[in-house]
């Protein structure tokens, strides 16, 4: 009985945050389109847009396609992945670049002592054939 009356309360909670959460979207929907990413290509329209196109395929669409049909489509998917790509900026690129290049040169400095230092004590062991 307890339970019921807990349910019949949370029931009407559940309500009202759902009046809140429309009152919340009705606003965000009338927003002017600002950008999503940093990048400032991808607004709301756009992706409402793109949505808009990923309605179901036809008969027609989902037909046998030929080899250079399905290369072309290859290639038009490609280009929209790209297109969806945050690309970095000129001084992120090369801060990029210089953090590999650093890390790659410590960890080609370590393995090099590693190498060097294990060959010796293999030397050692097994002795100079020399």
């Amino acid at each position: 009985m307890a339970d019921n009356k807990r349910h019949g309360e949370d029931a009407g909670d559940d309500r009202l945050d759902d009046e809140i959460v429309d009152d919340v979207a009705d606003d965000d929907a009338d927003g002017a389109d600002e950008p999503v990413s940093r990048g400032g290509t991808a607004t709301r329209s756009r992706a409402r847009a793109e949505s808009a196109d990923s309605r179901p395929a036809t008969r027609s669409e989902t037909g046998r396609v030929g080899v250079f049909g399905r290369i072309a489509r290859f290639f038009r998917e490609v280009v929209a992945e790209l297109r969806k790509v945050i690309w970095p900026t000129r001084k992120e690129l090369l801060t990029y670049t210089a953090v590999v290049v650093t890390f790659v040169a410590v960890m080609l400095t370590i393995v090099g002592v590693l190498d060097y230092g294990f060959a010796k004590v293999v030397l050692f062991v097994f002795g100079n054939s020399d």
